[in-house]
């Protein structure tokens, strides 16, 4: 764990998150500036700073992880027509937090958000209401 790390400490449960996933091995918690309503990260427990540094076992886990809950942003309230996989691995990638991460995305059919301008403008109007229909979604 590094102490400085703002996802470590969300592992930590130092800082806050609006936790969606969790399993021994990742966690997912709702972005807090979100392309789209939903937009989830998902995070090895152990820190790893980029992709490189990520076991392969971890890196299976965190893409397992994904899979769950995009099927949940489907079948959720958020009704999710697809979803994007993304990982940002370093600052040219634009990587801000340096303890890798995907990003799962959820898209509507005529959304009209490119992920290169959702980075730049990002909100979720409620994103409590929005991990509450993630979380009931994954717990069935």
């Amino acid at each position: 764990m590094s102490s400085d790390c703002v996802f470590c400490q969300i592992v930590d449960d130092r800082a806050p998150a609006r936790i969606v996933y969790s399993d021994p091995t990742v966690i997912g918690f709702l972005d807090i500036r979100p392309v789209r309503p939903g937009h989830t990260l998902i995070i090895p427990r152990e820190h790893h700073s980029g992709l490189a540094d990520v076991p392969p076992q971890t890196g299976a886990a965190m893409f397992a992880a994904a899979q769950r809950v995009a099927a949940a942003m489907r079948s959720s309230a958020l009704a999710a027509d697809g979803v994007n996989l993304v990982v940002n691995d370093g600052r040219a990638a634009f990587q801000t937090v340096f303890h890798s991460h995907l990003h799962v995305v959820p898209r509507r059919t005529g959304d009209k958000a490119s992920l290169a301008a959702g980075f730049l403008l990002r909100r979720d109007r409620d994103p409590d209401a929005t991990a509450a229909a993630l979380r009931a979604a994954l717990d069935t």
